[in-house]
């Protein structure tokens, strides 16, 4: 075809476009189909690379595209302090995309060296960039954050999640990408790769369990409070209390009273260690209703970003502090290297940075049930949502999306909690400080939501749990060994095909 005619660096041009079309499928914008026709394009120009060092560059190309633009709110928390962060955001932003890419480059590294024929290359980099995203979900405590499972969130396709999770989906949207791109080469090859993509994904959409009826009067009734505090205020000793009051008018409002109340990520700037009297307000607004609610503490040698429970008389009952936490944001990597630069974490009140928790942790709600605790960032990653052998009734995120802005980062920060509930077959709390908040079913379905840059609260009535999940059981190791086994298989089939 006329495209082999053309140089590799207009080639090259043409895959780095793609990728930043490909962005146009996150969040806010969910233009999925811009998406799966962007890696189209990749999968179309793949075959006509001349060497691995080709391969590399035209994957990372790709990627690096992608990443710019579905990660650009990552510029955001840097124009909190602007004045002294502000010069660090271009450079961030393209360090996280060119980075994150390597492994889309490795993957057409490794696509490219150990085939040469246009079906099996294609076939070649679906199963590297399967795995590539598995390595960007984990390695380095992992960022899965923009994976190509996320753009069906405004599609029935989403509900595959509760099967086969988001790598599972993100291989059935490469394989249907795939399938397009080898029309290009050959019309047989194209049918092999897209059909079973689309067959597997219309039987996992039909057959997935209806949400059986429920009477809403009778279900634990739950108050999310939403303060809506800038980020760039929260923390001014002249304006901490404004948030501080809005939250405790919240917790007050009505006279009928919720099961539970919660409150968002860090919703005190106080330590829980000094915090007795402002405990006490809250305690006594809640009139009996135990209240979850976002702060720090400290031990002796450590602080922690935590999530407490404030019971009737008071007193604070059970804790989670965080244990995944974000680098570069609640803590430095290297921390002498960059203390010696001046440079600290941007979400830190300390010097030192947070500490990790424990682990993932159930808590006791009361007449709510009991919900397993996330803080913010927690959520992104599917495995932090599934505790073998301990199934809670709801899944809870407290979070402070106000460092995200008020655009791509919060709503995708919201696709990924919907997309934890349909994993899990488990309803979804979530109170963020500036928005969204919101209270979401089984289905991945918001039932109730407070929007972006609002204060206020709202009650909704906690949908309840549905049935074990298949994705729930097997976590992401069935696709994983799935993945493997067929790398494994195809390496022998084109040695013994000679396609390589």
């Amino acid at each position: 075809m006329w495209v082999s005619q053309t140089s590799f660096v207009i080639r090259l041009l043409a895959t780095f476009v793609a990728g930043l079309v490909a962005a146009l499928g996150m969040p806010p914008q969910g233009f999925a189909i811009a998406t799966v026709l962007s890696l189209a394009v990749l999968f179309a120009l793949f075959p006509l690379v001349a060497t691995p060092k080709q391969g590399a560059v035209s994957g990372w190309a790709f990627a690096t595209g992608y990443f710019a633009v579905s990660l650009r709110w990552i510029v955001e928390p840097f124009q909190i302090d602007a004045a002294v962060y502000g010069w660090m955001a271009p450079f961030a932003l393209a360090l996280l995309a060119a980075g994150l890419a390597l492994f889309w480059g490795l993957a057409g590294w490794g696509a490219a060296r150990f085939t040469r024929t246009p079906a099996p290359r294609i076939v070649a980099l679906v199963i590297a960039i399967g795995l590539a995203e598995f390595a960007r979900a984990y390695v380095f405590t992992g960022f899965p954050w923009a994976g190509l499972a996320q753009v069906w969130i405004d599609t029935g396709i989403i509900q595959s999640l509760a099967a086969v999770g988001p790598h599972g989906l993100a291989m059935l949207t490469l394989l249907l990408a795939a399938g397009l791109g080898a029309l290009a080469h050959h019309w047989r090859a194209g049918l092999a790769l897209g059909l079973p993509a689309i067959c597997l994904l219309a039987v996992m959409i039909f057959r997935i369990t209806p949400i059986p009826p429920y009477d809403p009067e009778t279900r634990p009734v739950v108050r999310i409070v939403q303060p809506n505090a800038p980020q760039d205020e929260k923390w001014d000793p002249e304006k901490w209390q404004v948030f501080f009051w809005r939250q405790v008018d919240a917790t007050r409002a009505g006279e009928t009273r919720p099961d539970l109340i919660v409150w968002p990520e860090t919703a005190i700037p106080q330590l829980v260690n000094h915090a007795e009297e402002t405990l006490a307000i809250v305690a006594e607004a809640a009139a009996g209703v135990p209240v979850v609610i976002g702060m720090q503490r400290a031990d002796a040698r450590s602080y922690f970003n935590t999530m407490i429970v404030l019971g009737n008389d008071g007193v604070v009952g059970p804790i989670y502090d965080k244990h995944h936490l974000v680098p570069f944001g609640e803590y430095m990597p290297f921390p002498g290297l960059f203390q010696n630069l001046g440079i600290r974490a941007l979400a830190q009140r300390a010097e030192t940075g947070y500490s990790a928790g424990a682990g993932p942790t159930i808590l006791d709600l009361g007449k709510a049930g009991r919900a397993l605790a996330m803080i913010c960032y927690e959520a992104v990653f599917p495995q932090h949502a599934r505790l073998r052998g301990d199934r809670p009734d709801f899944l809870m995120q407290i979070t402070n999306d106000a460092w995200f802005g008020t655009y791509a980062g919060p709503q995708q920060h919201l696709a990924q909690a919907q997309m934890r509930a349909i994993e899990q077959g488990l309803p979804l709390v979530r109170a963020a400080n500036t928005g969204v908040s919101a209270m979401i079913d089984t289905r991945g379905r918001i039932v109730d939501q407070l929007p972006l840059g609002v204060h206020g609260h709202l009650d909704a009535a906690l949908p309840p749990a549905g049935p074990v999940t298949l994705y729930s059981r097997t976590g992401d190791w069935l696709v994983f060994i799935l993945l493997i086994a067929s790398a494994v298989f195809f390496r022998w089939f084109v040695r013994i095909r000679d396609f390589d």
